[in-house]
């Protein structure tokens, strides 16, 4: 494809039919953008949204071809993310959870496979979602090994009852079934349950946030809620390194390019009345825009490489983790720099709240508190690189 002066967004797109999904995302992507501020200000879920994605077959881009599903690989996941955050993070980031883990089952087939399959034909006959609530309170992001205190005893005549209270739970008011994760007193183990929304399940709207206001990551607790006999989901099978993982930083970066847009744009047409020339032609903003190239390019460039490469090498994908941490780090610290820099080329009409880029920078800053961490991105880079066998 012959890119031209076409737009840095379009950069990695490799093919007609990338280019076809990449506009589909981006008409919804441009869509969200106009109800943004409301669901920001209000901390409402978007329910308009998700009826457009599913009206346009987003849930189920990353379902099995088998079941209906489009089967896309991870790096045009990362490619319809990055878009569908331009217009509005908190809605891309709460609907990668559900396309991101759906591609994380498919690779790994750690469900039972009538589970699995059940899942998938709700998706794309009904538009299902799902999602894992695995964090409390108490035992903090799951990433960092707590035991959950959400318990599952075994119900009379089969199946499991648990109770407990889980936080950051994204997309609970549209949910009709999650997973949740439970320790289970008699086997001294935790594990991972399908359980359906029912009188036994509460949302309890506490998600009143800086940034990613409208992801409705409430807090969900359950008393007693049944998972029936086969929902028990063992958690085997193969390690694909976490790649779906990589909706988070795609959803950033997709941030992260609408500030840098919009600071374009505002060099190129503001023009003080002590100046003949718009603010572009000053030095010290072309210096401010060459800075956000400098840390926008350069992530951008990990992401998608390290997306391509797990792609591409299947066998190789758990030790492909050292490089999917990279991305991630390298993605949501620029990330932040890059909506930082904005700013200062727009001055201070950019603290309004009627301009997107103050909600850009309060959303920009959640990428620090979703898996991995950096300081575990840097543990497993350091552990990778002490690993190394010198050469004789």
């Amino acid at each position: 494809m012959n890119h031209g002066m076409s737009r840095f967004i379009d950069h990695y797109i490799r093919s007609e039919a990338e280019k076809a999904r990449a506009d589909r995302a981006e008409a919804l992507a441009a869509r969200f953008a106009e109800r943004a501020p409301r669901h920001d200000r209000e901390g409402s879920f978007p329910f308009d949204n998700f009826a457009d994605l599913r009206e346009a077959g987003y849930l189920k881009i990353t379902v099995p071809r088998a079941f209906g599903g489009d089967e896309l690989s991870l790096y045009e996941l990362v490619m319809l993310q990055e878009r569908l955050a331009y217009g509005d993070g908190s809605t891309a980031l709460a609907v990668g959870w559900h396309v991101g883990q759906v591609m994380h089952l498919r690779t790994t087939r750690k469900w039972p496979e009538p589970v699995f399959a059940e899942l998938c034909r709700a998706i794309v006959e009904d538009g299902a979602m799902i999602n894992t609530f695995a964090s409390e309170a108490a035992s903090g992001s799951p990433s960092r090994g707590g035991r959950p205190e959400t318990t599952a005893v075994p119900a009379e005549g089969g199946g499991w009852l648990i109770t407990g209270r889980k936080t950051f739970s994204t997309l609970s008011p549209i949910l009709d079934r999650f997973v949740v994760t439970a320790y289970l007193p008699d086997e001294e183990c935790a594990a991972d349950f399908l359980v359906r929304r029912s009188d036994r399940v509460t949302v309890v709207e506490t998600w009143d946030t800086l940034g990613m206001r409208a992801t409705g990551s409430h807090d969900v607790v359950l008393d007693g809620a049944f998972a029936e006999p086969g929902m028990r989901l063992s958690g085997k099978g193969a390690d694909d390194g976490a790649g779906w993982m990589l909706h988070i930083p795609a959803c950033y970066m997709g941030i992260a390019l609408a500030a840098r847009d919009y600071a374009l744009a505002f060099a190129r047409t503001y023009r003080p009345n002590t100046m003949d020339k718009p603010i572009a032609a000053l030095p010290a903003v072309q210096q401010t825009i060459g800075e956000m190239e400098v840390a926008l390019r350069s992530a951008r460039s990990l992401l998608y490489e390290a997306a391509d490469r797990w792609d591409k090498e299947a066998d190789r994908r758990p030790s492909l983790k050292p490089e999917l941490g990279l991305a991630k780090y390298a993605v949501t610290n620029n990330a932040i720099k890059v909506v930082d820099l904005a700013m200062r080329i727009v001055g201070g009409t950019s603290l309004a709240r009627s301009n997107p880029l103050e909600r850009y920078y309060r959303d920009v800053r959640a990428g620090l508190h979703n898996p991995p961490m950096d300081n575990a991105v840097l543990a497993t880079l350091a552990a990778s690189a002490l690993g190394e066998t010198p050469e004789d």
